[in-house]
């Protein structure tokens, strides 16, 4: 057993923690959690009790939002004794409240951005939670180091933006004491949330790449937490993210979210080919909503870029107007066009890319020189990214440069702004400028271009000095690699790394016709106006609450240990098989049907020998021995393959290639079950695969009497599934007017004959025992795969047709816990061979023996 203390980080970061202990309630703080904290002490009872059948409305539900910082603004007074707070207005975590329900209470998990004395935490987290409903965490120095400037910034940041962090150039190998520290830290986030948590109320809604691995935390303690999760950076493609080490644990705690959010169908899609070549899922869309069926769970993928405050551009501009700001540049810059960038300092924000084509533009169109400008905003980084140092030398040398060589007495071409800028002066440079240029190389989203929209569209409504004059108009040259771009349709798209191409871009945006300039400014606002914050945080919010609907009437399961651990739901009525309930009515039963598949059921799946053992022979005989038994093999596989290894079982009843063959018991005939016993269609199918084989390396066709089968199990994840999905059209096409099915399955395309089932199988024999006078009164059908649920869903429909009474004792099984038709399941094979065992003893025993001669005089 595990123990419950954690003191070592290995260990923690190999993933092997415990369910965490419910932590030491802190005296003052409300909402404590109302379940316990183990998922292995949520009994039935406990689980009945969270998803009660009333579960509350949206109304009086409660949103946690969890972010690395809190939407605070931290400074020491200046008598050092204690701190001042208040709101940071700029921050999106706090804007997001206004697409809540307006009675919504809204609570806040997060970091500081100030270091605060040991002594002193105690009565700021007390604070914070009164007057802004705040919960801080406060981070060791040992931990924060590593795990934000180390595992953030140094390895997941660059990562996410095309980088590789560990490659010769640019560093070391992979650290794992920084991984070792970001699950850390993420595990003191987990701590607070759970100290303010009740989770039958709540929402929780974690934002960014910071806290990958809280859902983890959370789902193992809360198996029924409403849990959000959006991403505010770039996803990177799957080439990209395979190669970081700990790429499945990421993966598999974020499915432990009920919705993943991403700005862009780019990301999106990135992120879902990474669990489907990481993990093996795959996606649907349905209505116009993604999913991803996780063991029974269905977790959402949103796709909604973020908007701005309109509310707050507007009080920014009102007290830009009131400081003059918007005059005094227009002063400043008279008779000047104003290119505008706005950009933090980093290395993927591509700054040098627009200085460099800036000074094209002004070399290749003379026109321009003495006349444009291009004001350079550059904010301080944010923390300790790579190579800082060297870009902003680079960014002085090209400004020094450029300025030398087209500068003159009153003229600069480039102006840098290299300090911290208020948002008001910000405010009055996008009301001056003719375009806005963004140049990033790779970056989340990017709302300058909104901000910028907004500004140029004036203070809505209230006419003053910092209005544009006239009528509006915005240019926008902006990078095809950020997460605003498709939504800007009306922007000049450049690749910033064609310094030419962009050049030719900033000096089409000066120079277009003005109706065209008005035109493309008014299809920006209308986008810009009504896709703000709160439009994305309401639709988030929407989406969550339907993806997390049918969290109170499903019945789950928490299993696996570390970050292999995961939610399993499944129908309330779905559980396990008990021995002693089926030998129960299997001894009072006078009519039994036993259907058992094979690979997966009675025979390992990995197994190489797929021969019988001698115990499954065994246990087949005894059953078979029983003349009120009627036990069939239902397989997949062929009959030659079938009848060489149950030809000990005389009494055996075998289906063959899913019921195309039916072999009766005692009889050594085959009888084909299919309405059409011709196969020219093969030949028409067979070079359609044959052309898809040759073109997808890993896949091969499997001939079978009656069907062919399309595997690309060992081809490329992502290729095989699109071949195959094409392979699927196209067979459909050539086959339209033959008398077959064509199915995909996991990893298979299959062409059959019509009619062919498993389940038309199960039909057959229920009827052909009901024409006998035998109509079952006990059926066992036992199954793994797909094919099997055709046999647990015909069993349901035989009740209602009268072909099994409705007294029946039915035991529809399926291998394994995950989403079925059948209502028992039994864990392996072991537990299979194990019960039927149990039912051949029961065979055996005298009792039943004694019945049987009662039930047959």
């Amino acid at each position: 057993m595990m123990s419950r203390s954690y003191t070592n980080l290995l260990d923690l970061a190999a993933g092997n923690f415990p369910v965490m202990g419910r932590e030491r309630e802190r005296r003052r703080l409300p909402r404590v959690m109302t379940v316990p904290g183990s998922i292995a002490e949520l009994d039935d009872d406990q689980a009945i009790s969270v998803s009660s059948d009333n579960p509350s409305s949206l109304a009086s539900d409660r949103m946690i939002i969890v972010a690395n910082q809190l939407p605070l603004k931290a400074k020491r007074r200046q008598d050092n004794k204690g701190w001042n707070f208040s709101w940071d207005e700029d921050s999106l975590l706090l804007q997001l409240k206004d697409g809540l329900p307006e009675d919504m209470d809204v609570l806040y998990v997060g970091s500081l951005r100030v270091d605060v004395d040991p002594i002193e935490q105690d009565d700021v987290a007390q604070i914070l939670l009164d007057r802004f409903k705040c919960v801080p965490t406060f981070l060791p120095p040992n931990i924060l180091a590593r795990f934000y400037d180390g595992f953030c910034k140094k390895l997941l940041w660059p990562l996410f933006h095309y980088m590789l962090p560990y490659s010769a150039d640019n560093g070391r190998r992979f650290d794992r004491s920084m991984w070792e520290a970001y699950v850390s830290a993420n595990k003191v986030f987990a701590q607070k949330v759970t100290e303010v948590l009740n989770p039958e109320d709540d929402f929780v809604w974690i934002h960014d790449y910071h806290l990958m691995v809280l859902p983890s935390f959370l789902r193992r303690r809360f198996i029924r937490l409403r849990i959000g999760f959006f991403l505010h950076s770039p996803w990177p493609s799957s080439e990209m993210y395979r190669t970081l080490p700990v790429r499945e644990e990421i993966l598999k705690s974020l499915l432990n979210s009920d919705l993943i959010g991403f700005h862009t169908f780019d990301y999106a899609r990135h992120f879902l080919s990474c669990c489907s070549r990481m993990l093996g899922l795959e996606y649907q869309s349905k209505r116009g909503y993604i999913g991803l069926e996780y063991y029974g769970r269905t977790v959402g993928v949103k796709i909604m870029p973020v908007g701005i405050h309109m509310g707050q551009i507007e009080s920014v501009m009102k007290l830009a107007d009131k400081e003059r700001k918007v005059e005094e540049l227009r002063q400043k810059f008279e008779g000047r066009t104003v290119f505008l960038g706005v950009d933090d300092t980093d290395i993927f924000k591509g700054i040098n890319l627009k200085l460099l084509a800036m000074e094209q533009m002004l070399m290749q169109h003379q026109k321009w020189q003495g006349k444009a400008v291009l004001v350079q905003i550059a904010n301080p980084a944010r923390g300790k990214g790579i190579g800082l140092e060297e870009i902003q030398a680079e960014i002085q040398e090209n400004c020094k440069r450029i300025n030398e060589k087209f500068g003159k007495l009153g003229y600069e071409p480039i102006i840098l702004i290299d300090r911290p800028v208020s948002a008001s002066e910000k405010i009055a440079y996008y009301s001056i400028a003719e375009c806005i240029v963004v140049t990033a190389v790779r970056d989340g989203m990017n709302l300058t271009p909104y901000e910028y929209i907004a500004c140029r569209e004036g203070k809505f409504g209230i006419e003053s000095s910092s209005d544009v004059s006239g009528p509006k108009k915005s240019m926008l040259v902006v990078s095809e690699f950020i997460g605003c771009s498709p939504s800007l349709s009306g922007a000049i798209r450049v690749n910033p790394w064609n310094v030419e191409a962009t050049a030719e871009a900033m000096n089409e945006a000066i120079s277009m016709d003005e109706a065209e300039k008005q035109l493309r400014h008014e299809k920006h606002y209308r986008y810009v106006s009504t896709h703000d914050v709160a439009y994305w945080s309401r639709s988030f919010m929407q989406d969550m609450e339907r993806t997390c609907a049918d969290h109170f009437r499903r019945k789950c399961w928490g299993i696996g240990l570390g970050f292999g651990f995961r939610v399993v739901a499944l129908d309330p009525n779905f559980r396990k098989l008990s021995i002693d309930v089926i030998v129960s009515d299997y001894i009072k039963a006078k009519s039994r049907a036993i259907l058992l598949d094979y690979d997966g059921t009675v025979m390992p799946q990995n197994s190489i020998n797929k021969t019988p053992s001698a115990e499954v022979i065994s246990i087949l005989n005894r059953l078979c021995g029983d003349p009120r038994n009627i036990v069939f093999i239902v397989s997949g596989r062929g009959r030659e393959s079938l009848n060489k290894w149950f030809s000990p079982c005389g009494k055996l009843g075998i289906a063959a290639e899913h019921g195309y063959f039916l072999r009766w018991p005692q009889n050594k005939e085959w009888e084909i079950c299919s309405p059409s016993s011709e196969f020219g269609w093969m030949q028409m199918a067979e070079p359609v695969m044959k052309l898809y084989t040759e073109a997808t390396d890993g896949s091969s066709i499997e001939r079978k009497e009656s069907a062919l089968v399309w595997q690309y199990r060992d081809a490329d994840p992502g290729f095989g599934y699109s071949q195959a999905k094409e392979m699927l059209d196209h067979l459909e096409s050539v086959l339209a007017n033959e008398p077959v099915a064509v199915k995909s399955g996991q990893f298979i395309v299959e062409v059959k004959p019509q009619g062919v089932s498993k389940g038309q199988v199960a039909e057959k024999i229920f009827s052909s025992m009901a024409e006998n006078g035998k109509r079952a009164d006990f059926v066992l059908c036992i199954g793994d795969d797909r094919s099997d649920e055709n046999m647990f869903e015909i069993i349901g429909n035989a009740v209602s047709s009268n072909i099994l009474s409705a007294y029946t004792s039915i035991f529809a099984c399926t291998v394994g816990q995950k989403p079925s038709k059948a209502k028992y399941y039994l864990d392996d094979t072991t537990e299979v061979i194990s019960m039927l065992d149990s039912l051949a003893e029961a065979t055996d025993s005298p009792v039943s023996s004694e019945d049987e001669t009662d039930d047959f005089a």
